[in-house]
């Protein structure tokens, strides 16, 4: 099983944020972050090895407008999928919305299983994008490019396909051990006959890749699988 996506939500009504906090948390799919203010949303984002896969973004905040907020995250670099929530359907605010940069525009009353499927549809889409790039150790990832790369040395490693949704499905586990049979299932498929010595094979190639000689392994053995070092790959 993967680890929860970090979610941010940015919501002042304290209701609406329970609701949210509470259904997005079933199933353990999402791991949920509430900020009441706009400040309180900087200090979480800016907040040392902070890492958010989404953003739920209310319009009217105490401190600000979600539009402009949106639009500032954008500016400062910020990629991943933002929704805006708001009470209003009008198409002027829609259209500011997503021109700000905002992915999707739902109003409330939201419906929350609805909610969930166009998360999970933004972070799929996002995980395939050419924007994805993810931070491991010393390393920047990029899947799309099926790219490993150590900006300091500028050393580049061109992965390949499997080893890129290896990699991509460690990510995701976070510091939780990855079990060869759930890597077999997940990057080969479901019932596919590949035996464990490629996976292995696969892997050395990948932890010659991710060499990490000042901090120690990226890549571990354990418990029957795999995980990436969470002290250096954070």
């Amino acid at each position: 099983m993967t680890a929860a996506r970090p979610i941010l939500i940015v919501e002042d009504d304290r209701a609406q944020q329970e609701i949210l906090f509470e259904s997005l948390r079933i199933g353990g799919e999402f791991e949920v972050h509430v900020a009441a203010t706009l400040g309180e949303a900087d200090a979480l984002l800016d907040a040392e090895d902070s890492r958010f896969d989404a953003v739920v973004l209310g319009l009217e905040l105490p401190d600000g407008n979600g539009h402009g907020y949106c639009a500032k995250l954008r500016r400062l670099g910020h990629k991943m999928p933002i929704t805006i929530v708001a009470s209003s359907c009008n198409e002027i605010d829609i259209v500011r919305g997503l021109d700000a940069g905002a992915n999707d525009y739902l109003t409330k009353p939201l419906r929350l299983s609805e909610l969930r499927a166009r998360l999970r549809a933004q972070l799929r889409s996002f995980d395939n994008s050419v924007a994805a790039v993810f931070t491991i150790g010393q390393f920047t990832f990029r899947p799309s490019a099926k790219l490993l790369q150590d900006p300091a040395t500028n050393r580049r490693f061109r992965l390949t396909d499997k080893e890129t949704a290896i990699l991509k499905f460690l990510y995701r586990a976070g510091a939780k051990p990855v079990t060869r049979p759930v890597l077999l299932e997940k990057v080969w498929g479901y019932g596919s006959e590949v035996e464990t010595h490629t996976l292995e094979t696969h892997i050395y190639r990948l932890r010659q890749k991710l060499a990490n000689p000042a901090d120690g392994p990226l890549l571990i053995t354990e418990a029957g699988g795999y995980r990436l070092n969470a002290a250096v790959a954070a």
